[in-house]
């Protein structure tokens, strides 16, 4: 009961106060992260494999400390603390809120700017279709990567499971490209991240198939994930879109590359409004994993 309690306390407290405004660890975190990463990582002809042995010591240096740290820290209120300060679902809510109003508005251009705090990929040039699909998207997968991933993890493990999944999903949002500069060094990153999120990715997909049109949420899982390029965002994503009867993937840009990506889901383009019922959809799925963690601690008292 103590963890699904810690659970409440900690959603709760997002839900209240967002994440700190200031002195956020996770922005600590990326520097220091950056800082490293200027330290190990070689020129442009370093071999492969010395590239990935330095990415993947930077890995484990910047999380062992952490982790360790909050294992020793575990009595209740470091758990919440630990809880509370990985997950992200109130600044997601902002964060796509933010593009939704700005799309209403008719500001496309800071709607633009709104969306490029969610996604990696170039927003300029950008029509307001694209701006909303780029949004419904991000807030499915960091559905999964800022809300479910950290719960599952933090059920799995406590606080230092939390802090892990957090710390190592930050490092594959900075490392885990495929562009000379991270295509080897990040790749422990990258491959780290997407074995954490095996399990999470596969319940947050089928969170939002059963919390939103079931039929098509599975359907579209089981027919286009495996098209996707990403192993977890692809169940993510296509039960997501499928659940809110929407077509999302197509083609985008990253770096001033296009990239041929799969159509996902089923229906019609995305819109302002489908950003709110994204961030609904992740909200429902939120309190129901909130609900079943308390059933499950009530159970086992």
């Amino acid at each position: 009961m103590t963890a699904a309690l810690a659970v409440l306390a900690a959603v709760a407290l997002d839900w209240a106060l967002g994440e700190p405004a200031r002195w956020h660890p996770l922005v600590g975190f990326g520097r220091l992260a950056q800082r490293l990463e200027s330290r190990l990582r070689g020129p442009a002809d370093e071999p492969p494999w010395a590239a990935r042995a330095k990415g993947a010591a930077a890995w484990a240096l910047l999380l062992a400390p952490w982790v360790a740290g909050s294992a020793l820290l575990n009595a209740l209120p470091f758990q919440v603390l630990f809880l509370y300060l990985a997950i992200g679902a109130k600044s997601l809510d902002r964060h796509g809120e933010a593009v939704a109003a700005a799309l209403e508005a008719g500001d496309l251009d800071r709607a633009r700017s709104r969306v490029a705090l969610l996604v990696s990929r170039d927003t300029e040039g950008m029509d307001e279709t694209q701006v909303a699909r780029a949004a419904v998207e991000s807030v499915l997968e960091n559905g999964n990567d800022a809300v479910f991933g950290v719960l599952l993890w933090f059920a799995l493990l406590g606080g230092p499971g939390a802090v892990l999944y957090r710390l190592a999903n930050t490092l594959d949002a900075m490392w885990g490209y495929r562009t000379p500069r991270y295509l080897h060094f990040g790749w422990a990153a990258a491959r780290l991240d997407d074995l954490l999120n095996l399990a999470p990715a596969r319940l947050t997909a089928l969170s939002y198939a059963l919390l939103g049109n079931f039929r098509a949420g599975w359907r579209c899982w089981r027919r286009q994930a495996g098209q996707w390029y990403s192993p977890n965002a692809g169940p993510v994503m296509a039960a997501g879109a499928g659940a809110l009867g929407l077509a999302l993937g197509g083609p985008a840009r990253y770096h001033g590359v296009a990239k041929p990506r799969p159509v996902l889901g089923e229906g019609r383009a995305p819109a302002a409004g489908d950003i709110r019922r994204a961030l609904a959809l992740v909200q429902r799925a939120l309190w129901a994993w909130v609900l079943l963690a308390l059933l499950e601690g009530w159970i086992s008292v």
